[in-house]
């Protein structure tokens, strides 16, 4: 390693009791994750477009030991700019491991307020960080959602929409999470979020990764809440879906179902729960 939607309120649970305008959000100092596997043709130009964003931003890439020599071309841009870092990894481990990793350094290394996870090849545009930031204000998890308002997805083959789409319903069926998109993969979590999560009990990945971080900030009792945004198939490079990780994704929603039957989640704040459930409707 080198210098590198529903919502609920529990102060019982450790969820943020405050709410703040969404001015302020955009003073409080923020971390991107962004992992990588062969990236290089589009993580420069994604670094400078979030570091242009008007806001305290800097940027955590967690590289997976690239062929394409993306932590090279990181490395040369760390060294010019402050606000970039890189967490070098020994070879491809998973972009749950990844996201983990990248967690655990935020709350260890970095005083950052919020933290952000989007993907390195643009189908997340930077652009909509000051809106995250604004939802921010009222929740301590703000998701990213391509089914909010209607889909709006772009160039995803229909058998992938339809896919990604079912699981959604399936997740929200099975484990009762009120969430649009539990398998979105952009997110803006709150520090607090990240501090009540016992990462040692999460191994899941791609899809169950997301789905697994949301259901435990719910069952957390914290606040949710779901933006729409356009998400745009990859521009470059190659998909890193897989039948392992749709497989992986049907295990763990059942099992996080059975713990919504068994274990009681954080005291919810019934004000802020119906406000949500109306934006998410």
């Amino acid at each position: 390693m080198t210098p590198a939607t529903e919502g609920t309120d529990s102060r019982a649970s450790g969820a943020s009791p405050d709410l703040a305008s969404p001015a302020s959000m955009s003073d409080r100092k923020g971390l991107v994750l962004v992992p990588t596997y062969n990236e290089r043709e589009s993580i420069e130009a994604l670094i400078a477009k979030i570091l242009a964003q008007p806001a305290r931003l800097e940027v955590l890439v967690i590289d997976d030991g690239s062929p394409d020599g993306t932590a090279d071309l990181v490395r040369a841009l760390a060294a010019k700019d402050p606000r970039i870092r890189l967490m070098e990894r020994a070879g491809k481990l998973g972009l749950g491991s990844a996201y983990v990793a990248g967690f655990r350094y935020a709350l260890a290394e970095t005083d950052a307020e919020l933290i952000f996870q989007m993907d390195a090849d643009f189908s997340h545009d930077p652009a909509a960080i000051g809106e995250f930031l604004a939802a921010a204000s009222e929740a301590d998890l703000v998701i990213g959602s391509r089914y909010l308002k209607g889909v709006t997805v772009v160039n995803w083959p229909l058998k992938r929409l339809f896919l990604s789409y079912s699981a959604n319903v399936y997740t929200r069926w099975i484990t009762g999470l009120p969430v649009k998109d539990a398998t979105g993969g952009y997110k803006c979590f709150r520090r607090e979020v990240l501090e009540a999560i016992d990462w040692d009990r999460i191994h899941s990945d791609g899809y169950s990764f997301q789905i697994e971080t949301t259901f435990h900030a719910w069952r957390g009792g914290f606040r949710i809440r779901e933006i729409p945004i356009l998400f745009v198939d990859r521009r470059v490079g190659i998909s890193k879906m897989n039948r392992r990780i749709v497989c992986e994704a049907i295990f763990v929603v059942w099992r996080l179902g059975f713990q919504a039957m068994f274990r009681r989640r954080g005291r919810p704040d019934s004000a802020l729960e119906t406000a949500s459930r109306k934006d998410a409707g």
